[in-house]
């Protein structure tokens, strides 16, 4: 006799062992109970889910001399053709070999005649949505309105790809992936009941690997009893079919969370040279960081992964090497590295430098994390806003004045009481402006002669922000000061194209251009020049309040006023270079 392979042998053959389908079956177990079994049905689902398998009972069970019934009995004539795949009443056809209009009219002519002994003749229709467009027509008068004695099964693993007037007329059943523990333990017990010796590790490695179908792993069981006989351990299992043990997926994630760069490299090189698939480690680890990720919720959370207790219990020591963040962060650099890898010629390479970035991304301390361990530290009792005392040395010292750049304007301390800005003599090409101002307590003030005479400069370094600006920035000239306030007079002829200047990222060109001449930030207020003079700006014209240069409000809050900021960079005695969103 020949050989029958395990996908055959162990193929269920009542309702009940359907593994992972229960909410399939269990509706049609009521629908043949009550009477109310449809003309069509349509049953979705990736490769070895138990489509076909499904189709079969049902059609055994509606075809079986004691029936319909739920439990056919396998036993009559009926249902021994069915399981032999030789009955006249239960016709199977390969949509993909059988895709033309000519052979589904045969069907459709054939569907007219009653069925030689039950009550019901019965299409299973393997891969429909092979079906050409022209067949699929063909069929849809007959499938809307078939002979009482016609059930139709259709099954596919592409749905998207079967016309919607096809799925209208059709009770759709989406089958799902199974489970690693359901498919574990079907091929526990089929072990069992062949005396087959293999370890938990190993069931659980074929499971995986199978990614939710059931036909794979007993394919692959079927593979390892060839090269191992019936003596089957987890090693095997990942020496025959290229797949990383959990073991070493671990040590990996501890390297990655631990910035163990050289850790990375050596565990690649060992994957590499022993044959791994490159791709397939990036989306094993992806796997296990969904689970780190589901484990730091906590307990309740870990329940639903229904994975083996050592398997659990090695994610929550893991776990509380990180937290959610840092395992975010380190999954969207393994998403990225994945996406890149599938067109990558040198794969050993991309996976390298893509752990690394993730390694590095698990190390980034963010502000909220920062806050959180300052807030434990006073807690704790530290004061994080005292220094260290000062070297007697270094206080017998004399304090250095700062030496001033020749090309730098030099900051002049005003006195506190107020008086008029004194007259700066005219300068040929550009005439200064005499405005009386208001000075309060503590302020620095700039020389505007030195403001005018650097302001092409300035005006220059802005414009490689945005060349268009470019040409009417010459036309402007600072003609005041006041309060860190610095008003820019504009021809009135080129006021619309000033208004243009007037958003955020231009000002903010601006305003940095002119904080790297001078040393000092500026609030930027546009104003038309009048009179004979177009650089004059009117003495009785008051300064009003400029909005303020900032990529937004709420940046500009983070940057100057925010508490915590403020705290961060007290505590670090550091400085805000750049804001990025």
């Amino acid at each position: 006799m020949a050989y029958e392979v395990l996908a055959r042998k162990w193929r269920p053959q009542q309702f009940s062992d359907v593994v992972g389908q229960e909410h399939v079956t269990r509706t049609l177990v009521n629908a043949i109970e009550q009477e109310r079994v449809a003309h069509a049905y349509m049953f979705v689902g990736s490769r070895g889910t138990g489509k076909t398998t499904t189709a079969r009972i049902l059609a055994k069970a509606l075809t079986c001399e004691k029936g319909p019934s739920p439990i056919p009995c396998d036993t009559c004539d009926a249902c021994r053709e069915v399981m032999a795949g030789n009955s006249l009443d239960v016709i199977e056809i390969d949509g993909a070999s059988n895709n033309n209009v000519d052979q589904v009219r045969d069907l459709r002519d054939n569907a007219r005649y009653a069925p030689t002994r039950g009550q019901y003749k019965i299409y299973i229709i393997d891969e429909v949505h092979m079906l050409s467009t022209a067949a699929f027509n063909a069929l849809l008068k007959t499938l809307e309105e078939p002979p009482a004695h016609i059930k139709f099964i259709f099954a596919t693993t592409d749905v998207h790809k079967v016309l919607p007037t096809i799925l209208s007329r059709c009770q759709r059943f989406d089958l799902r992936r199974i489970s690693i523990q359901d498919i574990a333990g079907r091929l526990r017990k089929g072990c069992e009941e062949e005396g087959i010796k293999i370890t938990e590790d190993a069931l659980i490695a074929i499971a995986r690997g199978a990614e939710g179908g059931l036909r794979d792993a007993e394919s692959a069981l079927d593979q390892l009893i060839s090269f191992r006989g019936k003596d089957i351990t987890e090693e095997d299992v990942l020496a025959v079919f290229g797949l990383v043990s959990r073991e070493r997926l671990e040590q990996v994630s501890t390297a990655i969370l631990t910035n163990n760069v050289a850790g990375i490299m050596s565990l690649i090189a060992q994957m590499d040279q022993a044959g791994k698939d490159l791709q397939r480690i990036v989306m094993e680890l992806l796997d296990l960081y969904r689970n780190l990720l589901v484990v730091s919720y906590g307990d309740d959370a870990a329940s639903a992964l229904e994975l083996p207790e050592s398997q659990l219990a090695s994610l929550q020591a893991q776990v509380k090497q990180t937290d959610a963040g840092r395992i975010l962060r380190v999954i969207d650099g393994l998403v990225e590295t994945d996406g890149r890898m599938r067109y990558a010629l040198s794969k050993r390479t991309l996976l390298e430098t893509g752990l690394i970035r993730c390694a590095r991304a698990a190390e980034t301390v963010t502000l909220n994390e920062l806050m959180a361990e300052i807030a434990t530290l006073k807690k704790k009792g530290y004061s994080l806003t005292e220094t260290a005392p000062l070297q007697v040395e270094e206080e017998m010292q004399p304090t250095k004045k700062p030496e001033s750049k020749p090309d730098e304007p030099i900051l002049e301390a005003k006195p506190a009481e107020s008086k008029p800005v004194e007259e700066v003599p005219d300068v040929p090409a550009e005439p200064v402006v005499e405005v009386p101002i208001e000075r309060s307590h503590n302020q620095i003030t700039v020389d505007v002669q030195a403001l005018i005479t650097d302001w092409p400069h300035i005006t220059d370094a802005a414009a490689k922000a945005d060349s268009l600006s470019k040409s009417y920035l010459h036309d402007t000239v600072p003609i005041a000061l006041e309060n860190n306030i610095l008003v820019i007079g504009y021809d009135p002829e080129f006021a619309s194209e000033v208004e243009r200047f007037k958003e955020h990222r231009l000002q903010i060109a601006l305003s940095r251009s002119i904080e790297k001449k001078i040393g000092q930030k500026f609030q930027l207020q546009f104003r038309p020049l009048v009179g004979e003079n177009p650089q004059v700006l009117p003495t009785d014209h008051p300064i009003e309040e400029p909005m303020p240069i900032a990529l937004s409000a709420e940046l500009d809050q983070v940057e100057y006023e925010h508490p915590v900021v403020k705290e961060v960079v007290e505590i670090f005695n550091g400085r805000i270079t750049d804001i990025r969103t």
